[in-house]
C-alpha cells in the first residue's frame, strides 16, 4: 500500500531543529493552507488547515537554515496518524474548543518564496528547478 499528500502553505513560525540520539537531524514546523469559497447561501467562507511537518536528514538542516516564518512551501510526504486512534491528533485549545493536528513526514520540500521577497536573503530557487514539460511551448492556449 502507498499514499502521498501534497500541501502548499505558509510557515506559521520559524522551524525548530533537533538531533536524535544517533545524530540524525529532524526539523519540525507548521504550515497553514488556506481555502476561500462561496457557499450555497452566497456567503464567503474561509478555511485554514494546519499541518505539522517533520523533515529528516540533510533536508532537515537545509529547511532549518533557509525557512522562516511566513515562507511559502510545497510539502510532499505521507500522513502520520495518531498511533492510538489512527486518526489526526486531537487537542483542546485554550478557549476550550477541540482542534486537530495533521502530521506529515516530508519526503520533498520545495521553497516557493522568492529570494527577493525575503529580508536578509534565503533560498529562492525552488521554482527554478521545475521545468516545463516537453512540448508545452507548442500548446496554442
Amino acid at each position: 500500500m502507498f499514499h502521498t499528500i501534497i500541501v502548499v502553505g505558509n510557515l506559521g513560525r520559524d522551524p525548530e531543529m533537533r538531533y536524535t540520539p544517533s545524530g540524525q537531524a529532524v526539523t519540525s514546523f507548521s504550515i497553514a493552507s488556506n481555502r476561500q469559497y462561496t457557499n450555497n447561501a452566497g456567503q464567503s467562507v474561509k478555511e485554514k488547515i494546519w499541518f505539522r511537518i517533520n523533515v529528516w536528514g540533510k533536508q532537515a538542516e537545509t529547511c532549518n537554515q533557509y525557512l522562516k516564518k511566513g515562507n511559502k512551501v510545497l510539502v510532499e510526504g505521507r500522513l502520520q496518524p495518531d498511533p492510538v486512534t489512527g486518526n489526526p491528533r486531537t487537542f483542546q485549545r485554550q478557549d476550550g474548543t477541540t482542534g486537530a493536528n495533521f502530521d506529515i513526514i516530508a519526503s520533498t520540500i520545495r521553497f516557493l518564496t522568492p529570494k527577493t521577497d525575503e529580508e536578509g536573503g534565503g533560498y529562492g530557487g525552488a521554482t527554478d528547478d521545475i521545468a516545463p514539460a516537453a512540448g508545452d511551448e507548442e500548446i496554442p492556449f
